[in-house]
This record gives structure tokens, sequence and C-alpha cells, in this order.
């Protein structure tokens, strides 16, 4: 059969079903009438293969305890090895509900309470919090921008804080959320000597891999062999193929005793079985869905390429960085000369939009909002001329 759900302008009510983006402003402080483009989620129909999948399992009637075998391992590794040029083993697989719950797992099994957890904000703000949640220390070794704007690694400071801190684990955004870098193989090498160099155990985020418009996406653990024995790989169909409400992560651990420590804690959290949804979801994604991926990519690159034309023709104090990979988009409204707080109030209540406050990232997204490209592109214009009719109403 062939991909039915090509149509990516459609623009479909997610009201009342219990969506997080659409379902819960006034929850969560917000107008009703607001426009949300924050939670990474994409507002689109999944592929067509992973609705037929789902179907036949909600047909069959039983949905207890389940377990992947042969043929989900076959789809993901093929997926890796076709997509990314990296081949893995069965043994290395660890299957988790979601990447920030392997996070989770990693702090506790690699660090003690008050250690030192590595990560270079702005960034994904999640980091931070699972850090502090577990009582471990932020230690931040904040990305730079050149004078293009574009942004890099401080790598001396890095390894300065590395010692000084006595930092023993480092989690790594691989392409990174919300700056869109997609990290060269140089870069991520130079990061990874000085992390063998002092025993740091590296944590790499790969989880929007599969969205890469300049450049390739480099797998951390691949560019040296040394590599796998300190890294924790975490990747998901959930961004790729939307699907995060169905809870799968796929985990590899190539050092057998990182593993080992990391499954430990796993159990002792009490989780088990992934769920069976998820399960069935993955490997149709990873199976059949490659038509419907390539589709929305294209999408999405036409998506950022519009908001970069309009930003750029219609409101010059809007600057984009333009993203390299993910399918978000860091704006730096930083010419508006608004405090965080005024920005965020300027934004829901004149502009009408629920974008992710930069703040949230770190010190360093103070004066950018983070927006979400994958949805129609009569949604995005929608946000793109509220925004405007606002900064025209500010500059009178």
């Amino acid at each position: 059969m062939a991909e039915k759900n090509l149509d990516f302008d459609a623009v479909i009510d997610r009201r009342n079903t219990n969506c997080l983006k659409y379902d819960f402003a006034a929850a969560r402080g917000m107008p009703e009438d607001i426009l949300p483009l924050w939670v990474a989620d994409m507002d689109f129909r999944v592929s067509s293969y992973i609705q037929e999948a789902l179907h036949s399992q909600a047909e069959h009637g039983i949905y207890g305890y389940s377990e992947a075998k042969g043929d989900y391992f076959a789809a993901l590794s093929a997926w890796m090895e076709e997509r990314h040029g990296w081949k893995v083993y069965e043994k290395w697989l660890v299957k988790t509900p979601g990447v920030v719950f392997a996070l989770a797992m990693a702090i506790k099994a690699f660090t003690k309470e008050g250690d030192g957890v590595m990560i270079q904000q702005p960034v994904y703000y999640p980091f931070s919090e699972v850090i502090k949640d577990n009582d471990r220390k932020v230690v931040n070794n904040s990305l730079v921008q050149n004078k293009n704007g574009k942004y890099e690694m401080n790598l001396a400071d890095l390894e300065e804080k590395i010692v000084k801190e006595k930092v023993k684990l480092l989690f790594l955004c691989n392409p990174h959320n919300p700056v869109g870098r997609v990290w060269t193989k140089e870069e991520l090498e130079r990061l990874g000597e000085i992390c063998r160099k002092y025993d740091v155990i590296v944590v790499s985020d790969e989880i929007h891999e599969d969205f890469v418009y300049e450049g390739k996406h480099q797998v951390f653990a691949d560019i040296k062999k040394e590599y796998l024995d300190f890294t924790i790989t975490c990747t998901s169909p959930s961004k790729t193929f939307n699907i995060a409400g169905l809870q799968v992560s796929n985990i590899f651990i190539a050092n057998s005793q990182l593993k080992r420590k990391f499954k430990k804690q796993i159990d002792a959290s009490g989780y088990s079985q992934i769920n069976a949804a998820g399960l069935i979801a993955c490997q149709a994604a990873y199976e059949k869905g490659g038509e419907w991926y390539e589709a929305m990519l294209a999408y999405i690159k036409e998506n950022l390429a519009y908001i970069r034309e309009f930003l750029e023709t219609r409101l010059p104090e809007v600057k984009m960085i333009m993203p390299e990979g993910t399918y978000l988009a860091w704006l730096d409204f930083r010419a508006l000369k608004l405090a965080d707080s005024e920005l965020d109030d300027f934004m829901i209540h004149k502009a009408g939009l629920w974008l992710d406050g930069g703040s949230i990232f770190g010190d360093e997204g103070k004066g950018f909002q983070r927006i979400n490209a994958a949805c129609p592109k009569e949604t995005l214009k929608r946000a793109l001329t509220r925004l405007e009719k606002a900064v025209k109403e500010k500059r009178q």
C-alpha cells in the first residue's frame, strides 16, 4: 500500500484530544485563543503505515505486557546504518520510555549527590531540571556566538570547568536544541578528546539526528572506537515520526559495565516493559516510514526558509538563527529592547503567541524565543502575521 499521509498543508484540529499544546492553555495561565508553537511535536498526521500498525494492534483487543522481537531491532539497526552510517548491535540496546528518563538514569548510575554534571546552555531545559531534581550540580559550559551569530563550543572553558568541578558526566545535545547547530565531526572530536583525557562519560542526546539541512549528522560514539567506551547514545523515533506520546526511546551503550550500571538504575526505578503501542509504532516507522519522513523533512525545510524570508523582509528587528538541524527556530528579539519578562508578556498578550521563552534554556537565552516550524504553512503564516502586527504596533 502507498503512503497516504503526505498532505502536510492540512490543518488538523487537535483541540479536545487531551493535546498538551492545544488543550492546556488556560491550565497553564495562557489566554484561550493563544496560538501555540512551543512544545516540540508536529501538527502533522503520522505515516499511514504507523496508523495501520496501531489499528491492527487495537483490533486485536488484548494489550498486555509486550516486548520487542528480532524484527524490531532489524528495523532500528537498518535505519541507523542507512541514514547515519552507524552499525549498532543488539547487545548495546536498552529501551526506555523517553530520552529525559534516560538522562535521569545516567545521572543516578554515574554520579552521586552533589556531583557536577556539565551542559552547554542555551540548551533543552530538561537537561538542567533533571540534574537539579536529582540533587546534582549544573556545570554550565556556555555556547558562544561568533561575529556571524553562529553558535560554537568554548572548549577552553569546557576543559577548565571539567578539571575545576571534577566533572564526570556531560550531556551533549547533538544536533543542538534550541540553537539548531549540527555539530561537525571536527568539533565533536575536539570535545571527545577532552572527555577521554579526563574520563568524562558523555550522554549524547541525538533525538534530532534525522533533522539535518546543512552538513551531516555525526554520531558522537562513531567518531572513534574509543568513544564507544564512554558514551551513552540516546535516540528515539518520537521527534522524527511524531510519536512522542507513545513513549519509546532506544539507548545504545557499548560498554558492558556502563550498561550494567545504567540498567540497574532502571530496575531500581521499578520500570520494565516499554509501551506496547510504542514498540509497534517504532518498528513500523523505521521499516516503512521513509517516504513520509523525506516528504516531511522537505516541508519543514521550506517552512524554515519561509520564516527567514518573512523576518528579513517584513520584521528586520527580529533575527533568525537559521537552524542547520531540528525543526525549531531560535529567534533573536534583543533589538526590541525588552526585559525577559516583558518579552514573554509581549509574545503572549500582544502577539497572541505561545512560544518557548529563551530564558528557560539558560541565561544565555534571554532575549530569544523558540518557535516550532513543524506545522502547516497556514499556521505558520497566522503566527508570523500576528507577530508582525504586534511589532508594528510597538513601533508606533
